[in-house]
């Protein structure tokens, strides 16, 4: 399809300027400055979309979703969720791997890229999942098809918790060695189940959701990612860490960062839901906002905002999670975790522009731009000539409330049913092809599936990594040596003190450890 879209105002690498794209098949062939409708370049027929009065945006990448496909689609399926995307201005997600079966090997990463192949309205990328024992399948995966690698570090849906330290360290080692980003949950199990027993014995079985945030707590998520930080910066793997919630965490692993095109090795997701809410919403959104890592103060929501402008943090996402209405019922125990955000994180993030919070173009680098780069996607997360044409049209208009009627996606509800909103979702075009025009949805849209960079092997880094294992009981000690013993390393020694092993660094090999 051939399309020119006029006269709009172009939000693009830092630059706003009203301008029009000419799209030919399925990239952009040109981008002109100035307020009048160019020519057709040739013969052939464009059909125009006169975007006087919009906003055009580079689409939005999601990096953090939940589909739930295969395997629980009475919550939600492929071609819903992407359906309720496009309607959102997304027009690329990467999909997480806890479905059933769940995604941590490649003949169930084929198994998922089959189905999004068929019922994908928008483009298409699946992580590999992380387990205690699946290192040889991580390192068979086609990078070239995958973003990185998601490591659960605390308890998630689909248990798909990694808790051995010697697994997690072969996890960093194999990332680096691959140059995929890790991304992390990172949430102190140990200390979420002591919390969890503790309000328990005081509340009874199903403690009240507004103890949610006390049980995944600050201290749960501060002392997993520090942990999942130096793992990264001692392997020389690159880290993402998702759903950050915390001012602590943004002040132990970034207090000197800044806004920059050159992200660095460790990286951080803020999700909509954490930047909107905080824990007063409880009381009257109860469960329905309840997700992992929890919901917290006022003051996290806010160092949350600060940072998407600071350089804190490099990526908005929305770790869209949908349940049945049924499953949310409870509180901190029962009622399930995760809620749908795709549809409206745009307009919601817009509504941050309108408060001051983030300007225009930071909002283009946290939603389109930072996640190219970041995952190293090809030709997509810009508007440039002989890239994708993945384009999202916006306007701010008249006001229109979240109702049940317009939720796309298949559980039929939110926690922003009757939020009002000034900004439209009005075009979404992935690869050249309208998938949303005007508000009215393309039925026979289909998406593409998302390539990525070629990523070069390296050897591993020959420095001595130092992880805090105090809490270790001495049979957890035998097993944590018997994992560094099956990385092949030779010559173990023991150091001074009962609680050290060290191993010399040998290059590419190997990598040497020592614990304390």
């Amino acid at each position: 399809m051939n399309i020119i879209i006029s006269k709009g105002t172009i939000i693009n690498e830092g630059r706003h300027f009203v301008g029009s794209l000419i799209v030919k098949g399925d990239k952009i062939i040109d981008i002109i400055e100035g307020n009048d409708t160019p020519q057709a370049p040739d013969d052939e027929a464009y059909d125009v979309i006169d975007a006087e009065g919009c906003y055009i945006l580079p689409g939005i990448i999601d990096t953090h979703v939940h589909f739930r496909e295969p395997g629980l689609t009475h919550k939600a399926d492929i071609e819903s969720e992407s359906r309720a995307a496009a309607y959102g201005g997304v027009t690329s997600y990467f999909d997480m791997p806890n479905t059933k079966p769940q995604t941590t090997c490649i003949e169930a990463l084929r198994e998922k890229q089959a189905i999004a192949k068929q019922k994908s309205h928008i483009n298409w990328a699946f992580f590999p999942g992380a387990t205690n024992d699946n290192i040889d399948e991580l390192a068979q995966m086609p990078a070239e098809e995958i973003p990185g690698i998601k490591l659960f570090m605390g308890s998630s849906t689909g248990n798909m918790l990694v808790d051995m330290m010697g697994a997690l360290i072969k996890i960093f080692q194999t990332a680096a060695r691959l140059h995929l980003p890790v991304m992390s949950h990172c949430e102190d199990t140990e200390i979420i189940n002591r919390n969890m027993e503790q309000v328990k014995k005081q509340m009874g079985d199903d403690p009240d959701v507004m103890f949610h945030p006390l049980i995944r707590s600050e201290e749960a998520c501060l002392e997993s990612s520090c942990l999942a930080a130096n793992l990264a910066r001692q392997t020389g793997a690159r880290l993402h860490i998702a759903h950050i919630t915390t001012e602590a965490e943004l002040k132990a692993i970034f207090p000197d960062a800044t806004a920059t095109t050159d992200l660095p090795m460790i990286t951080a997701e803020a999700t909509v839901a954490h930047l909107l809410f905080c824990n007063n919403d409880y009381a009257t959104l109860r469960s329905l906002i309840k997700c992992n890592p929890a919901i917290k103060k006022p003051s996290d929501r806010d160092a949350l905002r600060h940072g998407l402008m600071s350089g804190q943090i490099s990526t908005i996402g929305t770790d869209h999670a949908p349940h049945a209405i049924e499953e949310k019922q409870g509180g901190a125990a029962k009622a399930m975790s995760g809620m749908p955000m795709i549809q409206f994180s745009l307009v919601a993030m817009l509504s941050l522009v309108d408060e001051g919070v983030l300007t225009m173009e930071r909002l283009v680098e946290l939603m389109a731009h930072n996640p190219a780069r970041l995952f190293g996607i090809q030709s997509r997360g810009f508007l440039r000539k002989d890239y994708k044409a993945d384009i999202t049209i916006v306007r701010k208009g008249e006001p229109w409330t979240v109702t049940e009627d317009c939720i796309q996606s298949k559980c039929k509800w939110s926690p922003l049913t009757g939020k009002q909103f000034q900004w439209r979702v009005l075009d979404t075009i992935c690869s050249g092809m309208p998938v949303i025009r005007d508000g009215n949805f393309n039925k026979q849209s289909q998406g593409e599936q998302i390539f990525f960079k070629a990523k070069e092997v390296c050897s591993f880094p020959t420095s001595i990594l130092t992880i805090q294992v105090e809490r270790l009981q001495p049979p957890e000690y035998e097993e944590l040596k018997h994992e560094i013993f099956l990385l092949h390393i030779p010559t173990p020694y023991l150091c001074s003190g009962d609680n050290h092993f060290a191993y010399h660094p040998y290059l590419g090999d190997s990598l040497g450890y020592a614990f304390r």
